[in-house]
């Protein structure tokens, strides 16, 4: 079985001089009461061949419930996760206001119970300054906000 593929974007905005970056928090009970490094960028799994960064808006769309911006944007090239997902990520520069207003998935919870229950693909989406954006988000997607940070230098 082949390794999964995502593709995401990380947006990101100036506030008094400090860049902040955009993040989404999985919703669903298994992350309910996770925090530091569970938060990621908006992203979602790339099916065939299509085209990585239209992947990347269209995931922007339905995690966030908002249109991603027009760009441009700044590869960011992938990173691959522990649990062997190659994620690959753009940056582009833009605002959010949310709340987040994500599309849902289904699975039985409680475990074994028979009941299935929707929830949230993100439950929530917020803004962080790099050092605390780095201690909230997925250890292996630090590497986004350390070439975005050498890119706009």
């Amino acid at each position: 079985m082949a390794d999964k593929i995502s593709a995401g974007l990380l947006l990101y905005r100036r506030r008094g001089g400090e860049i902040e970056v955009l993040l989404a928090h999985p919703g669903g009970p298994f992350f309910q009461k996770k925090d530091a490094g569970a938060w990621s960028i908006p992203k979602g799994e790339v099916e065939g061949e299509e085209d990585l960064l239209e992947r990347a808006r269209i995931e922007f769309r339905e995690e966030l419930g908002a249109e991603p911006p027009a760009g441009p944007y700044i590869e960011l090239e992938t990173v691959k996760q522990k649990g062997g997902k190659t994620v690959h990520a753009w940056a582009c520069e833009g605002d959010f206001a949310g709340p987040a207003r994500s599309n849902m998935f289904e699975m039985e919870w409680p475990p074994r119970s028979g009941r299935m229950r929707e929830f949230p693909e993100v439950d929530r989406a917020e803004w962080f300054g790099l050092t605390e954006a780095r201690a909230k988000m997925n250890e292996a997607q630090v590497g986004f906000i350390d070439r975005l940070v050498a890119r706009l230098e």
